[in-house]
């Protein structure tokens, strides 16, 4: 099995490229741009579809024969404003040139050409409280279920305040078994606030075959293949993450944790 955890391969230019195959999976793609001011990148999609986040900084974007002008407003991913995002359909080709030093991540999975190019946000998206307690954490939903944008993406930010957990209680989504549970491969890109701390993410099946508790650094990626997938954010050190999932059908709908189910039925 591939490695899931993911460090990133240089401090500039491509430091991300996760591909079904590297992955060993079938659907989700997530590339990651680092970009001084000035730099440039441009791709071609063939039969994916994607979405382009602004992480962090601001770049002039082209995609799918239109010029989008200037994407991006924060310029520290902890600012938690809402992100510049852009979608394009399959066949298309881009190019970013960055404005300023910027973070761009490029989600991709399967297309069929049934939603054209659009801009996502910064309208539209709003920072949303979800949890209770110290399960509390906070979401920029960019491209989920209700957001019919995509043919097959679904993709949202989340930001974990220091001390809380996250994807939490435990839960998975590796079945083809609508309307129990979808099957959805994920990542997780990683940020750590402070930069110099660092977070936790387990992913487990119940027969535990597959069991591994890691220690994500900011700028990490894990590859969720199948099992529940919690994170914790340690006291002292704030977590963002950047969630890409896809399959067979563009639903969430998730099986929790046997453990934990009881503290779902009690939040409920």
């Amino acid at each position: 099995m591939p490695d899931l955890l993911n460090r990133p391969f240089g401090r500039h230019g491509k430091v991300h490229d996760i591909t079904p195959a590297s992955a060993g999976w079938r659907y989700v793609g997530f590339a990651l741009h680092r970009l001084r001011a000035g730099g440039r990148v441009a791709e071609s999609l063939g039969d994916r579809e994607a979405i382009l986040v602004m992480v962090e900084g601001k770049a002039a974007m082209t995609g799918d024969g239109q010029d989008w002008g200037v994407l991006g407003e924060r310029m520290d991913v902890f600012e938690k404003t809402p992100p510049h995002c852009l979608y394009l359909p399959p066949g298309s080709t881009w190019e970013a040139v960055a404005e300023t030093d910027c973070t761009l991540a490029v989600c991709t999975a399967p297309g069929t050409g049934g939603h054209p190019a659009r801009r996502i946000g910064p309208d539209g998206i709003a920072l949303t409280e979800r949890g209770k307690g110290t399960n509390t954490r906070h979401i920029n939903n960019i491209a989920m279920e209700a957001e019919d944008y995509c043919d097959s993406l679904l993709v949202t930010e989340v930001f974990t305040p220091a001390g809380h957990w996250s994807s939490y209680p435990s839960h998975r989504h590796d079945e083809d078994d609508y309307p129990r549970i979808t099957y959805l491969e994920e990542t997780y890109y990683h940020r750590l606030n402070p930069a110099t701390g660092f977070g936790v993410q387990r992913v487990y099946t119940d027969d535990r075959t597959l069991d591994e508790t890691m220690a994500v650094q900011d700028g990490d990626v894990v590859c969720v293949p199948r099992g529940h997938h919690p994170c914790g954010a340690p006291y002292g050190f704030e977590m963002y993450y950047l969630n890409v999932m896809a399959g067979p059908l563009r639903k969430w709908r998730f099986v929790p944790a046997p453990e934990v189910e009881w503290i779902m039925q009690r939040d409920a």
